[in-house]
């Protein structure tokens, strides 16, 4: 059987930098499901096509043309050629794809997709509802959580690294407006399953975080 590790949470807590170490010491293959929908965002907005229009979103995940290649540095992403690792991380892209999201076609067009990132050895499934709808096997599960406040700083240290001039504020305003966007969504919301292990990774250091992570795996799968 090939084991799932879920690692759900809102944007911010940490789980895209956790689940590419756990993939890596585990060996395991690595799925951003966020990323999914953020390209699902970015090719609607470059192909024209209105964000109320449910079908016309649909279509655009169900054709997405995209590669996922692993470097030293991380994971670089495709989207028709185009490497686009960089631009779907910005912030109106991310309120993009909270809207997306919450889009019934969208999320059944993307849901065999995911499903199909399950191959040996394993995989670590990085989102806000891998435990609870496209992964509900699982047998290990971790919900990552953070403060707001905690989150938009460490959001604001990333683009200022990245050389961007950002605004605490507006950035705090943009986490907690998603974060209600993807709690109250009637389509796969943002919530802990009910077999998950929720980690508070406010106050935690990284290596803290992924030795929880490490050590529930070893726990769960022996």
């Amino acid at each position: 059987m090939t084991h799932v590790i879920t690692i759900d949470g809102p944007s911010g807590a940490g789980k895209g930098t956790i689940c590419q170490l756990v993939a890596k010491r585990l060996g395991y293959h690595l799925l951003d499901s966020g990323a999914l929908y953020r390209l699902t965002a970015l090719a609607a907005e470059r192909q024209g096509v209105d964000f109320e229009d449910s079908d016309g979103l649909a279509q655009v995940a169900a054709q997405l043309d995209v590669v996922f290649s692993t470097t030293e540095l991380g994971v670089n992403i495709l989207l028709a050629g185009d490497d686009v690792t960089r631009a779907i991380r910005q912030e109106q892209v991310g309120m993009n794809a909270s809207r997306v999201a919450a889009c019934e076609p969208v999320r059944a067009a993307l849901l065999q997709r995911q499903r199909d990132f399950r191959q040996a050895p394993g995989l670590v499934a990085d989102g806000r509802d891998m435990g609870t709808t496209v992964f509900p096997d699982a047998p290990v599960k971790v919900f990552l959580t953070a403060s707001a406040e905690e989150r938009a700083n460490r959001r604001v240290k990333q683009l200022q690294e990245a050389g961007q001039s950002v605004d605490f504020k507006a950035i705090l305003e943009d986490i907690e407006r998603r974060d209600k966007q993807d709690r109250e969504r009637t389509s796969s919301p943002l919530v802990a399953a009910e077999d998950a292990v929720e980690v508070d990774t406010t106050a935690m250091p990284i290596e803290r975080v992924l030795d929880v992570v490490l050590q529930l795996a070893q726990e769960r799968l022996g």
